[in-house]
């Protein structure tokens, strides 16, 4: 017995349905990573202190940058 062509279209939509509703379910549920590692480092002193010395390289290089193109 050979299925009718209703019958397939019915198939194939019930089929996209499920797709779509775990498509949809799983990119709601789902935070961004950075939403995800907020409060990860909190009250870590060793954090702090790794936040200041990446500051102060990065001030450090713009001195440097902006010493080379008075030149």
């Amino acid at each position: 017995m050979s299925i009718t062509l209703e019958e397939r279209v019915a198939i194939l939509e019930a089929e996209i349905n499920l797709i779509k509703n775990k498509v949809e379910n799983s990119t709601t549920t789902v935070k961004p990573w950075w939403e995800q590692i907020t409060g990860t480092f909190a009250d870590i002193p060793d954090y702090d202190k790794a936040m200041q010395l990446g500051k102060k390289y990065r001030e450090s290089l713009r001195k440097t940058s902006t010493k080379s193109r008075k030149k």
